[in-house]
């Protein structure tokens, strides 16, 4: 059997992806996804579209390589995390649309339950803060808004899960409901620590037990599917962001990776040690492999790609996101203009959801280029702010890190992270580290690949960027930038 297929389900779009033993990404298929907002600050996915494109994708992967499910030793599942799906375990249909995690509907009942004096439990818990971007309330909105959800759970008829947990399902028609650990850990009702569903905050929030996914080790047995031919076995399973990590070849503690896609996600290792942020990060379980439990520190920033979308279809400021390296590099700074891109509200580390979006320092001199380059900027500020919180919460220091998604491909954004945080960033020679991190784990438990070792045999560095920023320039363009959050935070 001669490849892993990794199956990478994303916000915006689904991916088939066949991986050798190098870990190179040997072909690829590709599908996007509707957006749906049907009101401000509501985002929504059809399951059933996630579903048919990432099926697309797996064949039409394999009829590109001209292979049959015989050659594939294993598959792996990576997806969007927090994203919420109910449905119908009778007939597989949902019941609502998917509830993404950039959604902000239920922001009302994470104000009841911080009323209710619950977050300091559910952060003991959980790892994570009271906040919308969570799947709890998105399952709490959908069984209280959705006449029949309720009821289809009175009836045992109901099932819950994460974009993992529908493919795993749909997969396996409908004989295996599990997630991983690292996804369970995203949805503000399970214990890091014990590594289960807590049963007081599912009654908290008035969440019956009975719709939930069995809880397996990322790297293991989670059923097989026949829909390629042969059976195969699907045996590797991890949130987007902990799949980076893992590809990223991030095993040990003190290791860090950044994801630039359409948010940017900042995760440490912290080893088997869970730090508790006192900076208002995320503790988060980044995999679970042979019974060990491995924890990470996280800081979600919720837009980050997104920024140079609204730059091409909003302000029509570019035609494609290449354009901004060009634009950037032809002006020497942004001539005081600074962007700060809270159109979802704020993530970490300052975790404000009323936040509305603030462009400043504009004078009559500053061009479409400033607005250009001060969006990509962006990315690099809100990287260092949640930076400086992870290494005061772990107490380590950090000699490189790693970088990956779309935007990593950006030469000019890569060299001013580095610069700005005074870290060398290391880019991949494959920018596909989500996927490779679930065909990672996938080919770990098939023996596809023996150990972590033979993993990091493989090797995944293209280019290294170092720091050369005069320390007075960094203090001078951190000062205004951290004026203009506040700016944006207090208006």
């Amino acid at each position: 059997m001669h490849y892993i297929l990794a199956l990478d389900q994303g916000t915006t779009s689904s991916r088939g992806i066949l991986f050798d033993k190098e870990g190179q990404p040997l072909y690829t298929a590709q599908k996007e996804i509707t957006q749906f907002y049907p009101r401000p600050g509501w985002v929504e996915h059809d399951p059933a579209e996630i579903w048919e494109s990432q099926i697309e994708t797996a064949k039409e992967v394999m009829e590109k390589a001209g292979i049959t499910s015989k050659d594939i030793a294993a598959i792996g599942i990576t997806n969007q995390r927090e994203t919420t799906i109910l449905w119908d375990k009778r007939n597989g249909k949902p019941v609502s649309n998917a509830i993404v995690w950039q959604c902000r509907r239920t922001a009302a009942y994470c104000d009841e339950l911080k009323e209710k004096g619950l977050e300091s439990k559910i952060r003991e818990k959980t790892g994570l803060p009271v906040d919308a971007y969570f799947s709890a309330t998105k399952i709490r909105w959908i069984l209280e808004k959705v006449p029949k959800a309720r009821t289809l759970a009175k009836e045992g008829n109901l099932l819950f899960g994460t974009v993992d947990t529908w493919l795993i399902w749909k997969l396996t028609n409908g004989q295996v409901h599990a997630t991983d650990c690292s996804n369970a850990s995203r949805t503000m009702l399970f214990d890091i620590h014990k590594c289960q569903w807590d049963v007081e905050l599912l009654e908290a929030l008035d969440i019956p037990f009975s719709i939930l996914p069995e809880i397996r080790q990322s790297s293991g047995n989670f059923g097989s599917t026949n829909l390629f031919g042969a059976p195969i076995l699907i045996s590797g399973v991890a949130g987007d962001q902990q799949a980076a990590l893992f590809g990223q070849a991030c095993f040990h503690t003190g290791m860090a990776k950044n994801t630039y896609g359409t948010g940017c996600f900042l995760l440490m290792n912290t080893g088997e040690r869970a730090v508790v942020s006192s900076h208002g990060l995320i503790t988060t379980i980044a995999w679970r492999i042979g019974g060990k439990v491995t924890y990470a520190l996280e800081g979600s920033i919720f837009v980050a790609g997104a920024t140079i979308q609204w730059l091409r279809d909003e302000l029509g400021l570019i035609t494609s996101a290449e354009q901004t390296q060009e634009i950037c590099t032809s002006i020497s700074d942004t001539n005081g203009v600074y962007l700060v891109p809270a159109f979802v509200g704020l993530g970490a580390p300052y975790w404000n959801s009323d936040t509305k979006g603030l462009l400043t320092g504009l004078t009559r001199g500053a061009n479409r280029n400033h607005i250009v380059r001060a969006a990509i900027e962006s990315m690099a500020y809100q990287t260092h702010d949640v930076l400086n919180a992870m290494l005061q919460d772990a107490n380590l220091t950090l000699t490189e890190l790693r970088a990956d998604g779309g935007a990593a491909a950006n030469d000019f954004l890569m060299q001013f992270q580095s610069d700005i945080t005074g870290t060398r960033v290391l880019r991949p020679s494959s920018l596909e580290t989500t996927a490779l991190g679930a065909a990672y784990l996938a080919g770990l438990a098939v023996g596809y690949w023996p150990d972590i070792h033979d993993i990091q045999k493989n090797g995944n560095v293209s280019r290294i960027y170092e720091p050369s920023m005069k320390k007075e320039v960094i203090q001078e363009k951190t000062t205004a930038w951290k004026s203009a959050v506040s700016q944006a935070l207090h208006q």
